[in-house]
């Protein structure tokens, strides 16, 4: 403890300068939403702490409380060294648990159906299709619809909802972009689907949540939410590129394991391409899988 009143108040406010300093270091996220997705699991996190701090701040305040009043030099306590049972009391120790038990599960059967991954975005404008393939250690988004595909960037337009179809043409990973909502796990062989929409323009982070080998650390990527006029434009330069048709071959060699991959983009998309890597399991890599990560 320090003695010193003056270093005690520095030590304080250096503390206080240093939690703001980090806290402002922190990347908004799931408590900052984008989408309709994200805001209702915003909802569900705080319904779901409200009904817990009902629960938790009652107890610690009367754990204290009853410390004080049931302490040894207060005579008006009753001291009962005898008693063995109570139904009021059973019964308020056992009720307030069910009920919050009740509340929380009732809070997450609404929300999981709510927000269930394949169920479609109600929306006037019409919805749009991504497939997204996990490989090592790079994401790739296939436009089927504008005949293009992207690596390590994702663009879409604002306030239209989006139909990601998700696989990995390797080990198991996790597409997850947290202001937008709902992370969902990429598996080799499985089609998995997920719509989301982002509502206000901007650049936002996705990442893969799931460990998937030595460079799972920069398997980042970026969400362009833009408007439509933006959009088209994108596509547009995206067909002028001079790359090559990403058709399989190319997608194989493309999905040999590398690390810190630039974004770019594939001028044209051979159709079909996304269900032919479901069907296949992924790239035809023999040595995938071998260092004790999920295949």
């Amino acid at each position: 403890m320090l003695r010193d009143p003056r270093l005690a108040r520095f030590s304080a406010r250096f503390s206080c300068l240093g939690l703001c300093a980090v806290l402002t270091a922190c990347e908004p996220g799931i408590l900052n939403p984008a989408g309709p997705i994200a805001a209702g699991e915003r909802s569900i996190f705080f319904n779901a702490l409200a009904v817990m701090l009902a629960i938790v701040v009652p107890v610690i305040v009367l754990a204290f409380a009853f410390g004080w009043w049931f302490r040894a030099g207060n005579s008006r306590a009753r001291h009962l060294p005898e008693w063995a049972y109570s139904g009021r009391l059973e019964l308020l120790v056992w009720s307030i648990p069910a009920l919050a038990i009740m509340f929380l599960g009732g809070i997450a059967w609404i929300g999981s159906h709510d927000l269930d991954p394949p169920r479609p975005i109600a929306s006037k404008a019409r919805p749009m299709t991504v497939e997204v393939v996990a490989t090592d250690w790079k994401w790739l988004f296939l436009y089927p619809e504008q005949g293009i595909a992207t690596i390590n960037r994702l663009v879409v337009p604002v306030g239209t909802p989006v139909k990601f179809r998700i696989t990995s043409a390797g080990v198991m990973n996790s597409f997850f972009v947290p202001q937008l909502g709902s992370q969902i796990y990429a598996m080799s062989g499985m089609d998995s689907t997920l719509h989301l929409r982002a509502d206000k323009a901007g650049r936002y982070r996705g990442l893969s949540a799931h460990y998937s080998g030595e460079g799972f650390a920069d398997m980042d990527f970026f969400v362009d939410a833009v408007p439509q006029a933006a959009f088209d434009r994108f596509v547009a330069t995206a067909r002028a590129g001079r790359g090559k048709t990403l058709d399989w071959n190319e997608f194989v060699a493309m999905a040999h394991p590398s690390r810190n991959v630039r974004p770019a983009s594939y001028p044209r998309l051979q159709p079909g391409l996304y269900d032919q890597i479901v069907m296949r399991n992924g790239a035809p890599e023999g040595d995938r899988a071998k260092d004790g990560r999920e295949q």
